[in-house]
């Protein structure tokens, strides 16, 4: 597939296709006092399974959500009937948010077949599909693993790419958040932002009715922004969840290998070893 993102229509027509496997995989910033486990519970589109964000990820971590090892996302996911062969559409309660992030772990794990249901469940209702209120019965499938590097950096490679300048830092944030102007949503952490980074707030590259921009209009928001998409892209955010975000809108436009910071703000912004600039880009 093309495009990384699927209509509500598409996916309506193969419900309950064997070979077609759903995740919701809502998440919400701190703060937000909402739990979309228990969201999930009440609504999702038939046969999806609840994919935990927080859970499904390296917990040894002090930082959030970070990428688990590949072991223990194939045993988690397997558990969920998603394996080899499926074609997984994932979306979100928010229309496009944290299901990109879920997005990207798949191919993070080597698995392609994967897309994002564009507009999510807000757009699913809005036009009147079937939701349920059910869990699914699933099958244990057998997932294998295949850890794609090249679709992940850490803080050491985000270094070296900052001095080298061979690939582009890319910031979702707000603009404000950048800048620094605006406190981070996580306490103790500084304000501003890598030295050389360009930003692209994440909101920019959605549409008012909460579907992603066409090619034509995100071409012209990174434009616009100083990022060259023809050039190698290193997304940052706060903690890996709307830098997904711009990866998806460079796969839409024919640009699939951009790879996501996974410590992104929490990390960089919370340690005093890293250089950090405020204002504009």
């Amino acid at each position: 597939m093309s495009d990384p993102l699927v209509s509500t229509e598409w996916l309506h027509e193969r419900l309950g296709a064997p070979d077609i496997k759903i995740i919701d995989a809502t998440w919400y910033l701190p703060g937000d006092e909402r739990d979309p486990k228990a969201e999930y519970a009440l609504a999702h589109i038939p046969g999806a399974v609840f994919f935990d964000i927080d859970e499904i990820a390296d917990l040894s971590s002090p930082l959030p959500h970070m990428l688990p090892p590949p072991e223990k996302f194939a045993s988690r996911v397997k558990k969920m009937g998603l394996g080899d062969g499926s074609t997984i559409v994932v979306y979100d309660a928010s229309g496009i948010f944290s299901a990109p992030r879920v997005w990207w772990m798949f191919r993070a794990m080597g698995h392609e077949r994967v897309v994002v249901l564009d507009g999510g469940l807000p757009k699913w209702i809005a036009e009147g599909r079937p939701i349920e209120d059910m869990p699914p019965a699933t099958q244990e499938r057998h997932f294998t693993p295949r850890y794609t590097s090249d679709l992940v950096r850490d803080i050491d490679q985000v270094r070296q790419t900052l001095e080298s300048g061979r690939e582009q830092v890319v910031d979702a944030r707000a603009a404000a958040r950048f800048t620094g102007e605006a406190p981070e949503p996580r306490p103790g952490l500084r304000g501003g932002h890598m030295p050389g980074a360009l930003n692209v707030p994440s909101s920019l590259l959605i549409a008012p009715d909460g579907t992603m921009k066409t090619a034509e209009q995100l071409a012209a928001v990174f434009e616009l922004a100083g990022v060259d998409v023809n050039k190698r892209v290193v997304a940052t955010c706060g903690s890996g969840i709307s830098a997904s975000i711009v990866a998806l809108a460079l796969a839409r436009l024919g640009h699939p290998r951009t790879a996501v910071y996974d410590g992104s703000w929490t990390e960089w912004g919370g340690r005093e070893d890293t250089p950090v600039v405020t204002g504009p880009a």
